[in-house]
């Protein structure tokens, strides 16, 4: 017998042997790409509504494989937010660690699937509003109103109830089970506030030996007093009323009104003025990454408000709001990030930083 062979009573162990199955000799089923991707499903997916009235609406076909690649997009940005929350989670997040690296590049990532989601726009513009209505009043009452992952997108990332737009409707044309998910997004920690209570945590101004110095030098008993002194006379005389902005913002008591506490405020404040040490350079990133979040999702909206307009005019949605005027008035109020934002009302030339006690820059820069 060929040493190469084996027989049916015998032979190398490590032979599967003809007809073999994987199951039966351990080994993982070759994948195929069209199986892995399912792409029967996907690809079967698109039902025009046209077809079923006889006569075929060439830009149905458009529209559907848009939104189908919308909702996909959707699903992959609640993958990532999923896992900024669990780590952002943890009883304990080091500012340096490769878990905030991690945070930071995902945040990235969300950004530029937006700025895709934005593009896309520019494909289903090529629909005129002419082929739209060769098949817009067969979708009724269907709208883009009934995107339980957008909705739910916002409530993970921190949007309010009480801060919707239209809050007597946003969730009236869902399904239940769609309701329940975003309901309990929205009684579930959000991650603007478990950025809140990471920020919380960070010790620099908890301990007052360390800003003894700033007496002297600036008058001041710590580094918040030597810093509004700098502030205010580096305002314009119109802008004078930004100190009780400060004060508000600064100092106030804890509100529902708010997600940022004071204290998270002037941790975030620190992080942008002082972002060129080391230890601040991430989590200037990950602030910075959540501005860009928000900007992406409000180019989206006026985007999405804008290419309304000019399909249907002053018309209704097709699925019975207001059409431009909901999309607008959602655009100008469903910010998420815009505590953050609004910190940049208090950033002043690096020339009149206060210099931080050597202390504070050691740790701050891993000096020794």
């Amino acid at each position: 017998m060929n040493p190469n062979e084996t027989s049916n009573s015998g032979g190398c162990p490590f032979h599967s042997g003809a007809g073999a199955t994987p199951a039966a000799t351990g080994e993982r089923a070759a994948v195929h790409y069209h199986d892995y991707l399912q792409l029967d499903k996907i690809l079967g997916a698109q039902a025009l509504e046209s077809d079923k009235e006889g006569e075929t609406a060439h830009d149905e076909m458009l529209f559907i494989v848009i939104h189908q690649t919308y909702e996909l997009w959707f699903k992959q940005l609640h993958w990532e937010a999923d896992s900024l929350v669990e780590i952002m989670a943890k009883p304990a997040l080091n500012d340096n660690s490769p878990e905030l690296q991690t945070i930071v590049h995902r945040l990235g990532r969300m950004a530029t699937i937006l700025r895709v989601l934005v593009h896309q726009i520019d494909i289903l513009e090529t629909m005129t509003p002419m082929d739209f209505l060769d098949f817009r009043d067969l979708l009724r009452p269907a709208s883009g109103f009934q995107s339980w992952q957008f909705k739910l997108l916002e409530a993970k990332l921190g949007l309010k109830f009480e801060h919707r737009h239209g809050q007597e409707y946003y969730t009236a044309f869902l399904r239940p089970e769609h309701v329940d998910l975003i309901k309990k997004a929205e009684g579930s920690h959000s991650f603007l506030q478990l950025v809140n209570t990471w920020l919380e945590r960070i010790p620099v101004f908890d301990q007052p030996e360390l800003w003894k110095e700033y007496e002297a030098r600036y008058g001041a008993p710590d580094f918040w007093e030597a810093y509004k002194k700098e502030y205010a006379g580096s305002l314009a005389e119109a802008e004078k009323n930004n100190l009780d902005f400060f004060n508000e913002v600064f100092g106030r008591a804890e509100s529902s009104e708010y997600t940022l506490s004071a204290r998270a405020n002037r941790a975030a404040l620190f992080i942008m003025l002082y972002r060129g040490y080391p230890l601040l350079q991430l989590p200037f990133q990950l602030l910075n990454g959540l501005l860009e979040i928000d900007e992406q999702l409000s180019t989206w909206r006026h985007r999405h408000m804008n290419m309304v307009h000019r399909m249907i005019g002053t018309r209704v949605g097709t699925g019975g709001s207001t059409g431009k005027d909901y999309l607008k008035a959602a655009a100008d109020k469903h910010y998420i990030f815009k505590e953050i934002a609004q910190l940049t009302s208090f950033l002043m030339e690096r020339r009149r930083l206060p210099q931080l006690p050597r202390e504070v820059e050691r740790r701050l820069g891993f000096m020794a």
